[in-house]
């Protein structure tokens, strides 16, 4: 009997779940929302998995009781020790595999993007986080739980300043932006002010601030200031990231791979792409062009 296996990849957006084999065919992939115990707790997580875990398997054709050898889960919100040994006995005990494996999503793009064993990962996508690894075993990382752990960027922090800075471009208490009457347009309102209301009043739901951190980036490739200096802003949050993980294990001087992936990085929207393989170069000139993973 061929030994099959199971990998989850679960962000703040989107969850993967690819069943396999050994010879690393793929026999059935499903996506599905979030899986962050941060977004929907641990019991939303677990029935999140065990929704997706049960599809792909239908998908796969596998009869009912076909055993599955190991099950490797990383997880957007498994960023403490803590939320680990949770997480994984959590998953364990839903018996899905007879090895299970858990870590943080950035592990997942680390495992995918570089086989170097000194190496660093950022991700930027609906948040963003940082890793990484030394040949030594040793690993760097960050708490990662957001404004209360020093967190700033990734879509959605960057829509939200989006919208604070349309807001404020609008009425005077801030610099005139592009970003006021597109982002008025955008929600098909005379005004932001009028946004602003909508959204309070639930005529908007929130969840549609999201959609603002595309609409940053078209404005900033105008040339806008105020959308500009929020993407500046994140290209040094993405190199602060990467200097500190490579200094804590003292790579800045060494030769090691840099991994990139989400969705706000994968997009390379040229104003931030620039930024990041330039800084990246300065601060650690023996650092390898970034590798680019679909991931997020």
């Amino acid at each position: 009997m061929r030994a099959l296996y199971l990998a989850v990849d679960g962000g703040n957006s989107k969850t993967d779940v690819v069943l396999g084999d050994a010879e690393g065919q793929v026999l059935g992939f499903v996506r599905g929302g979030t899986s962050s115990p941060h977004n929907i707790g641990l019991p939303g997580t677990i029935d999140v998995l065990g929704r997706l875990i049960t599809a792909v398997r239908t998908e796969a054709g596998l009869p009912i009781g076909t055993p599955v050898e190991t099950i490797a889960v990383y997880l957007a919100g498994a960023d403490l020790p803590i939320e680990v040994t949770r997480l994984h006995q959590a998953i364990a005990a839903e018996a899905w595999a007879g090895h299970t494996i858990v870590d943080n999503d950035c592990f997942a793009l680390l495992r995918a993007g570089t086989a170097t064993p000194d190496a660093v990962t950022v991700v930027c996508g609906a948040g963003t986080n940082c890793v990484g690894r030394a040949a030594d075993g040793r690993t760097a990382r960050f708490p990662a739980l957001g404004p209360i752990s020093g967190d700033w960027g990734g879509g959605h922090d960057l829509a939200d300043h989006a919208l604070r800075e349309a807001v404020r471009g609008e009425d005077g208490r801030g610099r005139p932006t592009a970003l006021s009457p597109a982002v008025a347009a955008h929600f098909g309102r005379p005004t932001v002010e009028a946004v602003s209301i909508a959204l309070h009043l639930g005529d908007l739901p929130m969840d549609r601030i999201r959609e603002l951190s595309f609409l940053l980036f078209e404005v900033a490739a105008t040339g806008d200031e105020v959308a500009s200096a929020l993407i500046d802003r994140q290209a040094e949050e993405i190199l602060a990231q990467h200097r500190v993980a490579a200094d804590r294990l003292s790579l800045l001087d060494r030769p090691h791979a840099l991994v990139l992936g989400g969705g706000i990085l994968r997009a390379r929207h040229p104003q931030l792409h620039d930024q990041v393989l330039a800084g990246a170069h300065r601060q650690a000139p023996w650092s390898r062009s970034p590798s680019w993973v679909p991931h997020r």
